[in-house]
């Protein structure tokens, strides 16, 4: 059961009659922030007192007399200007534990109106190894994924590849003139990379010497505009100065911008032409970005030996990438890379023309979208079509095969103005009663601020980020084991094996537990912690309930379906507290039961708005809980044999809840750490 969701239902009953409609009222019903106040706050009473003019406490009064929660509750207290503050029954939160002993769900429901979605994440170009910057979308979308299905949703799940396009054009012109055959041979994916940097930095540079004398000239403009405007700044009196002193600061931040424009340029330039390899290489190829897009438009047009290459180089590209999925257990329905919708797009773009969406402008095929200052281009003056053209084939696609009643994009914030524009076309176009959601997200950043790159610049392979991560685990867990009383208690194989899964665990965790929308710092100590809102730390108070298992030499399988049998088999009218197998009788047996509970209210929570930081808060939470319970009462030598049965199902409850939580992250645990 969600205790939130009921709580809710009880209050809407109460409402009924006070306000029209009390949805908004609702969401002021949360879990208390402090125990000494119930377990749950209903702060409704002071905006409805508002709404109907009377004193917050009389409205909280009448609201209580009104509430029906008996059953569920002690009577419920007004405290301070009007707050309704609820405690659960002792007996109520032990019964709801015993009932979930069999429930693998653990009294979690499923929806009552599944909906079909379709998650298009990680989405990696193919030609290149992936980078710390593909972990978000991944894990993210792995998390999002499972969760829906669990909550009784259909998902799909599709990995948009990007194995098409500009990127290939530029491998296979650095494959015709630049490849190394021994490096190809050896690691194939390695060396396309390579070609794909090299070209792409020889493009640059020969765009960038065509720009910069237009970039410098931009700067001699903007200077003589700020000596101008602080000539008239200078003479002018103080009320004059106030306000030009906008317009000035306004001028000199637009001058340093195209300064430190004109500085990247010639950094980029002198890196070339400083280079004994890269410079004879740029004099080689003065038309290398036009050379490029004709290798690109060949693909395109089924060129014979460009398709080949195209067809050679991409089995090798997909290993490599699934190496790592299999590595982090992501798993995927479809992977309809932009290949895939090739022969798609010239239709797109005809019935946007037929239909009066699109139409030419500048040799360009665009829609003009109301709410946008630039259009969207769909196709270009020389033909080619772009990422826009592919994703609305792409939209079409799913609708026509999938009926989906959402469709969400995991992709960086950096694409917000991509997707808006790319949601408010495909409505255009007709499907306007799907929901079209960019899950957005931020960069992960390395201690300097900045986005993650390793000390020389590069970014981060996301396979050496596993193995690092995967080699501090090692450490940990062998410094764990050698510091336990009895001595080690793991051979190097199975140290190896935790250290795996530990490993692994940390990279997903230290970004999921991270608000999607934000920034964060990677650290990889701060990931492996035993100690803290880190995966290590919910997979050790894991291991640690069922060390507690293989010390007591307990079948908790059989204890479990054994108390079980016994509460089930009592009539209900009949059952008292002294039936029930599980006693709430210290303050953090209470705590921890009532945790428990609430793993179905951080599921619905973390599914509001998509973030799977609120399912990994409430496992913080359990495994303080836990931590606490371990800390303070006795189990294998508790003081009676119910308080040890009774414990013994609350370890049993709260490691399932646990294990469960990691599963819907897509997180692993281990039996011993």
């Amino acid at each position: 059961m969600n205790i939130l969701v009921e709580l809710r239902a009880r209050f809407r009953q109460a409402l009924a009659g006070l306000v029209d409609d009390p949805a908004g009222l609702l969401d002021l019903i949360r879990p208390a922030q402090d125990a000494r106040f119930g377990d749950y706050q209903a702060n409704v009473a002071m905006p409805l007192a508002k709404q109907l003019g009377k004193a917050p406490r009389d409205v909280a009064a009448e609201i209580v007399q009104r509430l029906e929660v008996s059953d569920l509750c002690d009577p419920p207290e007004v405290a301070g200007p009007g707050f309704i503050n609820l405690r659960l029954r002792d007996d109520w939160l032990a019964s709801q534990l015993s009932g979930a002993l069999l429930d693998p769900r653990l009294g979690v429901a499923t929806v009552d109106q599944p909906a079909t979605f379709v998650l298009d994440y990680s989405s990696p170009n193919v030609a290149k190894p992936m980078h710390v910057g593909h972990i978000r979308s991944t894990v993210i979308g792995d998390s999002l994924s499972r969760i829906l299905r669990f909550l009784g949703h259909r998902v799909i799940s599709d990995n948009h590849l990007g194995d098409w396009g500009t990127q290939f054009g530029m491998i296979i012109y650095g494959y015709k003139h630049f490849r190394d055959d021994e490096a190809f041979a050896r690691a194939p994916v390695q060396e396309l990379s390579r070609l794909y940097k090299l070209v792409s930095q020889l493009v640059d540079y020969q765009q960038i010497r065509r720009t910069l004398p237009d970039l410098r000239a931009r700067v001699v403009q903007r200077e003589q505009t700020l000596a101008e405007q602080q000539s008239l700044y200078d003479s002018a009196d103080p009320a004059e100065q106030k306000r030009l002193a906008k317009r000035l600061r306004s001028l000199q931040s637009q001058v340093s911008e195209a300064r430190a424009e004109v500085a990247a340029a010639e950094q980029k330039l002198a890196a070339v032409e400083q280079s004994p390899l890269l410079s004879p290489l740029a004099l080689a190829h003065p038309e290398i970005g036009t050379a490029v897009l004709q290798e690109t438009a060949k693909l395109h047009a089924d060129d014979p030996e460009n398709v080949r290459l195209w067809h050679d180089f991409l089995p090798a590209c997909r290993d490599e990438i699934q190496r790592l999925y299999t590595r982090l257990d992501i798993h995927f329905d479809y992977e309809y890379g932009e290949s895939f919708y090739h022969q798609r797009l010239g239709d797109v773009v005809t019935q946007f023309r037929d239909r009066g969406l699109a139409r030419v402008s500048e040799g360009a095929v665009c829609v003009f979208l109301d709410g946008f200052d630039a259009p969207m281009i769909i196709q270009k003056s020389d033909g080619a079509y772009l990422y826009a053209t592919t994703d609305l084939a792409t939209i079409d696609f799913r609708m026509q095969n999938f009926q989906p009643d959402a469709i969400f994009y995991v992709v960086d914030h950096r694409q917000k103005e991509h997707f808006d524009k790319l949601f408010a076309a495909a409505r255009l176009w007709g499907y306007d009663r799907v929901d079209l959601r960019h899950i957005s997200f931020g960069t992960v950043l390395g201690e300097d601020g900045k986005p993650y790159k390793t000390r020389a610049g590069d970014t981060v392979g996301l396979e050496g980020l596993l193995d690092e991560a995967v080699r501090r685990a090692y450490a940990v867990v062998a410094a764990n084991d050698d510091g336990k009383p009895d001595g080690p208690e793991l051979d190097d194989t199975q140290r190896r094996h935790i250290a795996e899964v530990v490993g692994h665990a940390a990279i997903k965790y230290a970004d999921l537990c991270q608000n999607r929308t934000s920034d964060y710092e990677f650290s990889y100590d701060k990931m492996v912690a035993l100690e803290g809102n880190t995966a290590t730390y919910m997979q050790y108070s894991y291991a640690r309930t069922q060390s507690i298992f293989a010390k007591g030499d307990v079948d908790v399988t059989a204890l479990r379906a054994e108390a079980a049998k016994a509460w089930g088999s009592a009539p209900n009218a009949s059952r008292s507290e002294a039936e029930n197998p599980i006693h709430l009788d210290h303050p953090t047996e209470r705590a921890l039961g009532l945790q428990v509970l609430r793993l179905s209210e951080a599921i619905g929570e973390a599914v509001v708005d998509y973030r799977p930081n609120l399912l990994t808060g409430y496992l913080f939470d359990l495994a303080k809980r836990f931590s606490e319970f371990y800390q303070q009462c006795k189990v294998l030598k508790a003081e009676s044999e119910p308080q040890r049965l009774s414990r013994l199902l609350l370890c049993d409850l709260a490691g399932r809840a646990i294990r469960l939580g990691l599963e819907l992250l897509g997180i692993r645990t281990v039996e011993k750490m």
